[in-house]
C-alpha cells in the first residue's frame, strides 16, 4: 500500500479511542474495489489541538470523520457549518475545501451526516404507537438522534447521569415512563468495544415486547444494552446500518462537485 502522502486523496477519522472503529477498513475496501487513488487512516488523538498539525502534515487530506469525544469540541476549529450541523450543534464530517490549482486550504466546513444516517433507518422502526422516544445520552450523537426524531414528529426525552432542565436522570425513570416511550436509543459510548461489559443504568425490567431498543454502537454486534433489553422481550437493533448510511453521506459530502 502507498504511503498516505503519496495518494491523490486522503481521508481519515479523528477521535479517541478508535480501537472500536470499522470506518478505516470500510473506506479502504471501497477505494480498492472502485480503483480510487485514496486512503483512509485513523488519527487517534488525545488532544484535539493536534487537528491543525494533522491538516498541515497532510496536504492531500480532503475530508475527516469525527467521533467521540470531539463532535462538539471540534466546532471552534471550523470556518463554517452546514444547516444540520448548526441545528444539532455537533459535527461528524469535515470537508477540507482546497484551491483546485494550488491545493491550498481555503475552508474547513463542518457537516452532520448522523442525522441523515439515523433518519434513514427509521421507516421500519417508527410505528403508530411509537410516538415517544427516550434517548440515553446528551453528546453529539444523542443530539443528532433527537433532531432526526423530532423532525418525524416524535417526542423525545433525553436521559443523562446529570440532572438538567432538559434531561431526566436514570433514577427518575418509572415504569409508566417506559410504557410511554416505546423507542429507547442508547446514544452513549457505554458498551463499546473493548469495554463491552458496560451498559447504561436503565431499568430494563420495565421493558416489554412493545419496545424497540436501538443501540448506536455497532462493535460488538450485540451489546450488553441489547442483551438486557432482549431479556425482557424488547426488540433490538445495533448501529451498523446507521454507520454505513452516514458513511455513504460522508463520501458524498467530500466529493461534491463544488470543491474549489
Amino acid at each position: 500500500m502507498k504511503s498516505p502522502l503519496d495518494c491523490k486523496y486522503l481521508y481519515g477519522l479523528i477521535g479517541y479511542p478508535l480501537v472500536h472503529s470499522f470506518s478505516q477498513d470500510y473506506f479502504n475496501q471501497k477505494f480498492s474495489a472502485e480503483d480510487i487513488d485514496a486512503q483512509y487512516i485513523n488519527f487517534e488523538i488525545e488532544d484535539l489541538g493536534l487537528l491543525m498539525e494533522i491538516i498541515a502534515e497532510y496536504p492531500n487530506l480532503n475530508g475527516l470523520n469525527v467521533t467521540a469525544p470531539y463532535k462538539e469540541a471540534v466546532i471552534p476549529y471550523l470556518d463554517s457549518l452546514d444547516g444540520d450541523a448548526q441545528e444539532v450543534g455537533a459535527v461528524n464530517v469535515i470537508r477540507l475545501i482546497r484551491d483546485k490549482k494550488t491545493g491550498s486550504l481555503l475552508e474547513l466546513r463542518g457537516y452532520n451526516s448522523d442525522v441523515v444516517g439515523f433518519d434513514n433507518t427509521l421507516d421500519s422502526i417508527l410505528t403508530p404507537e411509537r410516538t415517544h422516544a427516550m434517548v440515553l445520552g446528551t453528546g453529539g450523537a444523542a443530539k443528532a438522534v433527537r433532531t432526526a426524531l423530532q423532525r418525524r414528529g416524535v417526542e423525545v426525552q433525553l436521559v443523562s447521569r446529570r440532572k438538567t432542565e432538559h434531561t431526566v436522570v436514570y433514577e427518575e425513570i418509572t415504569r409508566a415512563m417506559v410504557n410511554n416511550y416505546q423507542l429507547v436509543v442508547n446514544a452513549t459510548p457505554l458498551g463499546k468495544y473493548p469495554d463491552d461489559n458496560q451498559c447504561p443504568d436503565f431499568p430494563y425490567r420495565f421493558l416489554s415486547k412493545d419496545h424497540l431498543c436501538y443501540d448506536l454502537i455497532y462493535n460488538p454486534e450485540e451489546t450488553l444494552f441489547m442483551k438486557n433489553s432482549a431479556k425482557y422481550g424488547a426488540q433490538t437493533k445495533n448501529g451498523i446500518e446507521m454507520l454505513l448510511l452516514q458513511a455513504f453521506d460522508s463520501y458524498r459530502i467530500w466529493t461534491e462537485e463544488d470543491n474549489l
